[in-house]
């Protein structure tokens, strides 16, 4: 009786390590977006209205994303950007993004802090 109830425990614990490698493995596929970045350009066709206040506040920015496998993609996002380096439409600003999903792109702007939310 000890006997099996010993070996089902060695299973459930072989099949816990199994399932948990099998996850890791996937998720490392799937991982950050700097695991295997594309690299882009974001080409700015709209942005909110520069603030009266200094220092950083909210910009809202819509643009054209275009990679080596995006050929243009209309694309926006929300950041914390310092006023002093605010952006303008015309703007062509560094971005990476997962290889196929340009929706998930991170801007690469000094002026720039990580999305809402991150």
């Amino acid at each position: 009786m000890v006997t099996m109830l010993l070996q089902i425990v060695f299973i459930v614990v072989i099949v816990g390590a199994l399932v948990t490698t099998v996850a890791l493995y996937l998720r490392g596929r799937s991982g950050s977006p700097s695991a295997h970045a594309e690299f882009g350009t974001l080409y700015v066709t709209g942005v909110s209205p520069r603030p009266a206040a200094q220092g950083e506040q909210f910009v809202t920015i819509t643009g054209t994303l275009a990679g080596p496998s995006v050929p243009g993609e209309t694309v926006y996002g929300r950041y914390a950007w310092d006023v002093n380096q605010w952006p303008s439409p015309g703007d062509e600003i560094p971005v990476s993004y997962p290889p196929g999903k340009p929706q998930h792109w991170r801007i690469g702007h000094p002026g720039a802090r990580p999305p809402l939310g991150s």
